[in-house]
């Protein structure tokens, strides 16, 4: 009797050893249950880690309960993981799926809002990211309320949709989106730029207004301070600022803007348009980025009144009329003529 005893709990030691070997196994055994090319998870806020595990499970990310929950124990991560939608694509350990969700590894989509466009062309971008129809996002862009405290006067969100690159979920609509935006904007209007603002003068929506200017005009980091600088200058005089972007801004929001300015068009009759209508136009003409804002509020120190494009995204500035003549003489006149004779060279329209 004795030794049966013995044999039965060796046997009992050999078969939990054994099944303990097939769950570790199974454990450390990458699997993979859907048949789809790609297996997305929502693991929502608050959700406990048995219901976590079943959603796995029923997802076939995890094999089944038992492995999760080892897995689980194993880890160490029971209080770490983290709410959010999750991308499975390949096949992976319990293990790998549990570090995934404890690092916060969730699913997003990039997507970038380059400097100085406008609300109707953001639109078009959320539109090709797969986030609605553009239509939905300029609807979401007419609330105002959403930078009341910035800008009391604002009639939509011209100018404050901040531009650069958010991870958005896949499921983000069009108010979400523009929400993000507006509060990226508050944040880049730091405490110090604010008060540099006030130093000069400028309320808050007079320093998006030139900064969106100035965004327009070039794409030059070192030449951002220059540029504003001359709109400073000719502000100062009361001298008009003749900025074409302002006038294609105003032909855009009439639709009558095929992508050339004539001069013609230098006539049109709008408040955007500063060939007729001196000082500020009445709102910004696109989204500033941080450093269009900080060169208004630092501009530099020049007496420039005067620039003219080098056909290069560079510009030639002046600080007499003269001088600008000549230079447009250099850089339009002559250029476009070179051009016209069959030299080399491309350009654009300029000068101011």
């Amino acid at each position: 009797m004795k030794r049966f005893v013995t044999l039965l709990v060796l046997l009992i030691l050999l078969v939990g050893a054994a099944a303990a070997a097939w769950v570790y196994a199974g454990v450390r055994r990458p699997y993979r249950g859907y048949s789809a090319e790609e297996q997305f998870v929502d693991i929502r806020p608050g959700t406990g880690t048995r219901a976590i595990g079943e959603r796995l499970v029923e997802a076939g990310v995890v094999r089944d309960q038992l492995t999760f929950r080892i897995a689980l124990l194993m880890s160490g991560r029971a209080t770490r993981l983290k709410a959010g939608e999750y991308r499975f694509v390949e096949a992976a350990t319990a293990g790998e799926v549990i570090g995934k969700l404890a690092r916060g590894d969730v699913y997003v989509v990039p997507v970038t809002f380059p400097e100085g466009l406008t609300i109707a062309e953001m639109a078009k971008i959320a539109e090709a990211k797969g986030f609605g129809p553009a239509a939905a996002f300029v609807e979401a862009s007419r609330d105002a309320a959403l930078i009341r405290a910035l800008d009391p006067a604002a009639r939509d969100l011209e100018g404050y949709l901040f531009p650069e690159t958010y991870p958005l979920s896949r499921h983000a609509d069009a108010r979400g989106i523009v929400r993000l935006m507006t509060d990226a904007f508050d944040r880049a209007l730091s405490p110090d730029l604010r008060a540099a603002a006030r130093a000069r003068g400028l309320s808050i929506r007079q320093l998006v207004t030139l900064a969106s200017i100035v965004e327009k005009e070039t794409a030059k980091p070192e030449e951002r301070p220059l540029v504003a600088s001359v709109y400073e200058n000719r502000l100062r005089i009361g001298m008009p600022l003749q900025c074409d972007p302002t006038v294609i801004f105003a032909l855009e929001q009439a639709g009558r803007y095929h992508g050339n300015l004539h001069h013609d068009d230098l006539s049109f009759d709008s408040p955007y348009n500063t060939y007729r209508y001196p000082g500020l136009p009445p709102g910004p003409i696109a989204a500033p980025g941080r450093a269009s804002l900080e060169a208004v509020v630092h501009p530099a120190d020049s007496t420039y009144l005067y620039f003219v494009s080098r056909n290069d995204g560079s510009h030639e500035f002046a600080t007499t009329l003269d001088e600008h003549n000549r230079n447009v003489q250099k850089y339009q006149v002559e250029y476009f003529r070179e051009i016209r004779a069959g030299g080399a060279g491309r350009g654009g329209r300029g000068g101011h």
